[in-house]
Order: C-alpha cells, then sequence, then structure tokens
C-alpha cells in the first residue's frame, strides 16, 4: 500500500492511496471464514456452507469494508508520520471516482482532499494595550447593596398609603373600551409592584391610594412583560390576546417592606458572629466584597474584548471550499451547501478562535492536567455551597463530588471551557498593557450586557 501527497495550494493537498490485492486479499479471506462459520443458510450446517456461497453472498460488502478500514489506517498513519496539521478529516476528492473493481478486485486507487491547520502569527506583547474596566465603588453603589441587605432580612406590614416601593394586593376587573365592566371578563385578585411601574404619570396615579380605592390602570404598564402581566391576571400567556389591557383595580391591600434595622444582629446574620462590628466595618466588607465580586466580571470584559480584537485582526487563511465539504460530509443529518453558507461565517469565526486559542496555548505550554480540573471543579462546589451560606463538605467528600460531576460529558466541557477561560485572562493579564479604567455600576452593566 502507497500513499503520496500532491500540493493543491498553500491551503489544501491531495492524498492518493493506492491498494494492491497483497495489501487486502489476507484481511477479506478471514472476515469471510468468520461469515462462514456463523452463516445460517438452508441446506447446510453451520460452518459446512461452501465458501464459494459466502463469497458471492458476502465478498463484496466484506471488500469494501475492509477497504474502508485500510484507507482510514493509511491516511491516518501518514497524517501522523508527516506531522501533518490538518483541519478535519480527508475527504474524499469532490468528483473523482474510485479507480478500481468491486466485482473483479485487483488494485484500487482513492483520492481524497485535506486542509492544512494555517499557521497564526499572533501579534500580542507587552506592547498590547487594552482597558481593564472596573466598578467604582463609592458611596452609592455601597448604599444600594446595604438597602437590598436590609430589605432582605427585612419584614412586610401593611402600609395606610401607597408609595413608590410598595407591594399592592388588589382585584382586577376587565373593562371595555367605553370604561364599563366586561361582561365575562377577568375577575382576578393578584398583587403588583410599584417597582415595576415604570411610566411616571401611572406611577403618579397610583401613588397615596388607599385600601378600598378603585382606579383604572393599563396591565401593561404595572408589569414586566407578558408573562408576569399574564401571571398577574391568572391567564396564560396566549391568551393576553383575547382580552383588554385596561382593568379597574381596586386596592385590597398595601404591603411595605420594613427594612431591617443596622445592629449587630443583622451583621452577625450576615457574617457570622463577631466577623463585623459596625456600620464603618460594615461598608468597608461590602466595598471589599463588591470588588472581589466584579473583578470576575471585569477579567471577563478583558477576555471579550481582547477575544474580539484577535478575532478581527489576526490574519487566518481557511480552506474555506474544504471545510464546507467537510462539514457536509460529517454531519450526522443532510445539509445542504446554502445551508452551510447561511451559517459558515459563524463557524469561521468559531474555528478562528479555536486555532487562536490553541496557538496560545500551545506557544505558551498552557495545559489542563486532570489534578487541576479536579481542583478547580471542587472550587466551583464549594463556591455553591457558599452561595446558599452553607459550608463545604470535607475535602474527601468535596472530590467525590468533583469527580462525579466530570463524569458528566457536557458537565466536563463546560468546566474545562470555564478552565481554559481562566488560564486565558490570566495570560492576557501577564502578557498585554492594562489601562485600568472605572465606570459607574450602570454604565458597567451595559458594557457586561452587549
Amino acid at each position: 500500500m502507497n500513499v503520496t501527497r500532491q500540493e493543491v495550494n498553500a491551503e489544501t493537498a491531495l492524498l492518493t492511496v493506492q491498494v494492491s490485492p497483497a495489501d487486502y486479499q489476507g484481511k477479506v479471506t478471514v472476515s469471510l471464514d468468520k461469515y462462514r462459520k456463523q452463516a445460517k443458510i438452508p441446506g447446510f450446517r453451520p460452518g459446512k456452507v461452501p465458501m464459494a456461497l459466502v463469497q458471492k453472498q458476502y465478498g463484496k460488502a466484506v471488500l469494501a469494508e475492509e477497504m474502508n478500514k485500510l484507507v482510514s489506517d493509511a491516511l491516518y498513519a501518514y497524517v501522523q508520520e508527516n506531522k501533518l496539521e490538518i483541519l478535519g478529516n480527508p475527504i474524499p476528492k469532490d468528483g473523482t471516482d474510485v479507480k478500481g473493481d468491486f466485482d473483479n478486485p485487483g488494485d484500487f486507487e482513492f483520492v481524497y482532499e485535506i486542509g492544512y491547520s494555517p499557521a497564526i502569527d499572533l501579534k500580542l506583547s507587552s506592547k498590547s494595550k487594552y482597558d481593564y474596566v472596573k466598578v467604582k465603588i463609592d458611596d452609592k453603589l455601597i448604599d444600594q447593596q446595604i438597602d437590598d441587605l436590609r430589605r432582605r432580612y427585612g419584614k412586610m406590614s401593611s402600609a395606610e398609603e401607597v408609595n413608590d416601593t410598595d407591594m399592592i394586593l388588589a382585584q382586577f376587573v376587565e373593562l371595555n373600551e367605553d370604561g364599563s365592566v366586561k361582561e365575562g371578563g377577568i375577575m382576578h385578585s393578584s398583587t403588583t409592584s410599584m417597582e415595576f411601574v415604570e411610566d411616571k404619570k401611572v406611577k403618579k396615579s397610583l401613588a397615596g391610594k388607599k385600601v378600598g380605592d378603585k382606579v383604572t390602570v393599563s396591565a401593561t404598564a404595572i408589569t414586566r412583560g407578558d408573562s408576569d402581566k399574564a401571571a398577574m391576571l391568572g391567564i396564560k400567556p396566549e391568551e393576553l390576546a383575547n382580552h383588554s389591557d385596561s382593568y379597574q383595580m381596586t386596592v385590597n391591600d398595601i404591603k411595605r417592606m420594613e427594612l431591617a434595622e443596622l445592629n449587630q444582629d443583622l451583621f452577625d446574620k450576615l457574617f457570622g458572629p463577631g466577623a463585623v462590628s459596625s456600620e464603618i466595618e460594615l461598608r468597608e466588607r461590602i466595598a471589599n466584597d463588591l470588588i472581589q465580586m466584579f473583578s470576575n466580571d471585569s477579567d471577563r470584559l478583558l477576555t471579550r474584548e481582547v477575544y474580539r480584537d484577535l478575532v478581527e485582526n489576526t490574519p487566518v487563511s481557511l480552506p474555506n471550499d474544504f471545510l464546507k465539504r467537510w462539514i457536509q460530509l460529517s454531519n450526522e443529518k443532510q445539509v445542504t451547501i446554502e445551508q452551510i453558507e447561511a451559517d459558515y461565517d459563524s463557524y469561521a469565526k468559531d474555528l478562528k478562535w479555536q486555532l487562536i486559542q490553541g496557538h496560545i496555548f500551545k506557544a505558551n505550554d498552557i495545559k489542563l492536567d486532570n489534578a487541576e480540573v479536579i481542583q478547580f471543579t471542587k472550587g466551583l462546589i464549594a463556591n455553591q455551597y457558599a452561595q446558599y451560606g452553607i459550608p463545604a463538605p470535607e475535602d474527601a467528600e468535596l472530590t467525590k463530588q468533583a469527580a462525579g460531576a466530570l463524569q458528566n460529558r457536557d458537565e466536563a466541557n463546560r468546566i474545562y471551557d470555564m478552565l481554559a477561560e481562566a488560564k486565558l485572562t490570566e495570560y492576557f493579564k501577564n502578557t498585554v498593557k492594562l489601562n485600568s479604567k472605572e465606570v459607574s455600576y450602570d454604565e458597567f452593566v451595559e458594557m457586561a450586557s452587549k
């Protein structure tokens, strides 16, 4: 068996595999002998079927199967021995027939196409400059966090008048366009929150209302989206189109959140006994926690910006025609070239990033070894416990849970991707020049959501 290579261009090449009878006859004979021993043909005892009959019935299929194995092994060995860096797998050359006759087997010749993995010239160094965006931890943001914590540990009580943050318990009655009660319409008791109301006129019309007061409202104006509106009215979202948006709202009760007092009891609930003992220490603790929390988001923004820059500005020459055919041939479901063309830009962009990332890992000897993956997974699990205020289990149990999580392929892929991104971020932070930039919390959220 002989494999030769012909360069087509810088991106692709042809591999020609020549197979002679000496390469396949012995394997075909062994396979046919197995069929002969297992074949159940009327008139013959098991294992006594004449080889000529077995050859006639199974010979062509067995030859094709063995030939496919031989050619695949030969292609793989050639790529490995010649240290070719290719994309995907070799695919049969388009428009080229196999030379050889499976009905009268002799010499065969198969032609396959390969696509080379492009060389990556990465322009990333200490001269590369990127913004490292941080949230400005000011008194306003700390005050908001303290209010949220006090609200979380506060208690609800009834109020006399509606204010800007109250929850209103009310009866909603559907109205006609002329303001009359709709016969057979919705009549449902539910709740709405003043914090959901963004329209200033609507908010003003509800402020100061007392128990028993009636007011006509737009269901859309006092809810957040169709799902929330349907839940308030006691119907399914798909039923909204069959109902009016105008309702008579009768206030049944007004609930107000009384914020928890800033005292030692609250401090102990938040951080454990004695960890914080004054409002000054509380503010310092919250500031430090916010810095730590937002640092991960700042890292993600940096990585996203470097990723965008590298994908847009790193020249990568892909064998596009080859890749489109390879996608079509390797796809489990039948897809047309038109379907591939429609999604190809996105695919090529993802592949380009994978190649850039692979180049960074290889050039800088960055690896994901098993012990590190286990340790990283243990950290993720411990953080999950912390989010629910539960102490993490002992190290042995954490290790067991981490190993269990990695048994799930999807979960393992997710964890490997997270660790790979963490290593990339670390590499970027140690390689490029960072321009520290502080922005407000709202600006940061807007940047992160893009």
